[in-house]
């Protein structure tokens, strides 16, 4: 139960849904406009952008604000939500609306690739430094944190290699020194990690995956507390972001099943897990549900459940060996993002983005994306594509 008295599964059906934005439809239409029109002069001059007052389009019309409601309302202590074009978008107006010149951003080693990018392309050209630590690190942050660190960047689980982080403590440490904390929290959503009550200033998500659901949707949000939502705000405005209205509204009509989609994502994932921990031809199975995997005890403390990302290590091997096994699956797409009904497989080559640790694994890794198929059909594919896979011996 939430704290305003509705379960989670019922504010996925009935946020955002306000009378006065969809009027008797069940759905919020669907707003493409640019242009709003007001009355008279007087109506003009004395308009301001608010929230859920018509302005201009940059700054929300009902597609918009009715999303931005909904998820909101899952995330426990949050002021608001922000929608962007992309969740990469997302990140980087909420960088940008905490750090400046001369400031120091603190990121986890295992950040997605293309923030990396923003950082060491566009940060370092304005003068921001980026320091990256070990996603492991809990308490030991705190020696890390200078006199110009100004925000801290999480992710967990780390992309492809999947370490929880303890973010509670990371927080903790970040607030009493004023630093702002942010985290891409795509992979648990609000529904498995609500991460503001967990001490987070600002959280992230790419909505094209789990909110969105089908594979047919780019988009990106950002929902912030009291003490940094203002600034994001008004960040996300000078940058001129805005989210497709279409788009909001197939995000809208994912993020009314995503609870059961997850549910579902969960169950499967975990099946399939488990019989590949079975294989010889894997080592290790990087799932946060799974002891193998780095911060397992810190994922069983603070979320609810699992999603359908993980990665496996393999048991030896060289990378063509991988890709063998790769081009050999005939339900798994390959590709770039996950979330989908769709189940996918990617490389995991961690070592051509981190810098600050070096973990020492058995084999190459590959990610997979469990879907909505059948999993024992996964499992059988998977069988398949693993068969002949050169295991290493001791």
């Amino acid at each position: 139960m939430s704290d305003d008295g509705k379960h989670r599964d019922t504010k996925l059906v009935h946020g955002g849904r306000r009378r006065e934005w969809a009027g008797r439809a069940v759905n919020v239409p669907v707003h493409r406009s640019s242009t709003i029109l007001f009355d008279d002069a007087a109506e003009l001059d004395s308009a301001e952008p608010t929230f859920g007052t018509p302005y201009y389009s940059l700054h929300g019309t009902p597609s918009q604000w009715s999303l931005a409601e909904a998820l909101t309302a899952l995330e426990p202590g949050a002021a608001g939500t922000i929608l962007y074009p992309t969740g990469l978008a997302a990140i980087t107006a909420a960088l940008l609306s905490a750090l400046s010149a001369g400031d120091e951003l603190l990121v986890t080693d295992t950040v997605y690739r293309p923030t990396r990018f923003f950082c060491e392309r566009q940060l370092k050209r304005w003068g921001i430094t980026t320091r990256y630590y070990d996603p492991l690190i809990g308490a030991g942050i705190a020696d890390l944190i200078s006199d110009r660190t100004r925000a801290i960047l999480l992710e967990s689980p780390g992309s492809q290699t999947m370490e929880v982080q303890d973010v509670p403590t990371i927080c903790g440490a970040a607030r009493r020194r004023g630093v702002v904390t942010m985290i891409d929290n795509t992979w648990a959503t609000p529904l498995l990690f609500p991460a503001i009550a967990a001490g987070v200033d600002m959280t992230m998500i790419a909505a094209t995956k789990y909110v969105g659901g089908h594979a047919d949707v780019m988009l990106g949000a950002v929902t912030a507390n009291d003490a940094t939502f203002g600034k994001l705000q008004r960040t996300s405005w000078d940058l001129g972001h805005f989210a497709s209205p279409d788009d909001c509204f197939l995000a809208l009509r994912g993020l009314r099943t995503m609870g059961i989609r997850l549910k579902r994502h969960e169950e499967s994932a975990l099946k399939v897990a488990a019989w590949l921990k079975t294989q010889p031809q894997v080592a290790r199975i990087l799932h946060p549900a799974f002891p193998d995997c780095p911060g397992h005890y810190v994922w069983k403390r603070d979320f609810s459940g699992s999603s359908g990302l993980f990665s496996i290590v393999l048991n030896g091997g060289a990378k063509a060996d991988r890709a063998a096994v790769i081009d050999r699956l005939k339900l798994f797409g390959i590709g770039f993002s996950w979330g989908g009904y769709e189940s996918l497989v990617a490389n995991g080559d961690w070592e051509k983005i981190r810098t600050a640790t070096n973990p020492d694994f058995e084999g190459p890794i590959l990610r997979l994306h469990i879907g909505l198929e059948d999993p024992d059909d996964l499992i059988a594919d998977l069988a398949q594509a693993l068969a002949g896979y050169p295991v290493r011996t001791v």
